[in-house]
C-alpha cells in the first residue's frame, strides 16, 4: 500500500483505497481485492449456486451511464423510456414504458371484457382481421353490451364510436339504417305542433 493506493490480489492492479471494502480483520483494515473482484467474485459464485439448484440466472448485462436494462423485453434503454418511481433504489419504473403498456393493455383486456389477448386475437381472426361492421378497416376494438357486459365482437374505431353515439339503441340503429338507404320518411305536419309519424 502506497501514496494512497493498494494492489488488489484478484485484478493484479493498483487500486486507490476508496476502491476496497472495510476488513477489521486485516492489518490495514481493508479486504485483499478491491470491490469489483469481490462483486465479480460474489456473482459468479451465486451463479454457480444456483445452476446446482437447477435455477436460471440471467446473465449480467453492462448498461451504459443514463441508460437501464428492462427485464422484461431484456432491452438497454435510455432513461427517458421509463416512467418515474419514487420508491424505487433508482427512481425509475421496474419495467420500460413500451412493456407496461403491453402489460396495461393485457390487465385492462382481462379486467373490462373478461378476455385474454388470445381469446382476443382469436376472435379477429375469426373476423378475417377486420370489423365485423364495416368489413373494411382493422378490427382493434372489443365491443361489448353495456348493460350485460357480454363481448359481441371486435370493431374497428370509427364503428365502434358509431355504436356507442346512438347509444347501443337497436331501434335508433334500424331508423338510422333506413335514413341511410333513403326509406325513411319525414313526420308529417297534421296541424301546428302535431305531426304524424311514419308507420
Amino acid at each position: 500500500m502506497s501514496n494512497g493506493t493498494k494492489w488488489c490480489r484478484g485484478c493484479a492492479r493498483d487500486i486507490p483505497l476508496s476502491g476496497f471494502a472495510s476488513d477489521r480483520n486485516r492489518s490495514d483494515g481493508l479486504q485483499p481485492r478491491c470491490r469489483e473482484c469481490v462483486a465479480a467474485y460474489g456473482a459468479q459464485h451465486y451463479r454457480r449456486r444456483q445452476a446446482a439448484k437447477g435455477k436460471a440466472v440471467k446473465e449480467h448485462v453492462e448498461v451504459p451511464t443514463g441508460c437501464k436494462l428492462c427485464r422484461q423485453c431484456g432491452e438497454v434503454k435510455p432513461h427517458s423510456e421509463w416512467h418515474k418511481n419514487a420508491s424505487a433504489s433508482d427512481g425509475l419504473s421496474t419495467r420500460c414504458k413500451a412493456c407496461r403498456a403491453v402489460q396495461g393493455r393485457a390487465g385492462h383486456l382481462k379486467r373490462a371484457y373478461g378476455l385474454t389477448e388470445a381469446e382476443r386475437d382469436a376472435m379477429i381472426a375469426a373476423q378475417g382481421g377486420v370489423c365485423i361492421l364495416c368489413q373494411e378497416s382493422p378490427a382493434e376494438h372489443v365491443d361489448h353490451d353495456h348493460q350485460t357486459g357480454k363481448v359481441r365482437g371486435v370493431l374497428c374505431f370509427g364503428c365502434n364510436a358509431g355504436i356507442g353515439q346512438l347509444k347501443d339503441r337497436p331501434d335508433v340503429l334500424r331508423r338510422a339504417a333506413a335514413y341511410v338507404e333513403g326509406n325513411l320518411w319525414n313526420p308529417t305536419l297534421v296541424a301546428q305542433g302535431v305531426y304524424r309519424q311514419p308507420s
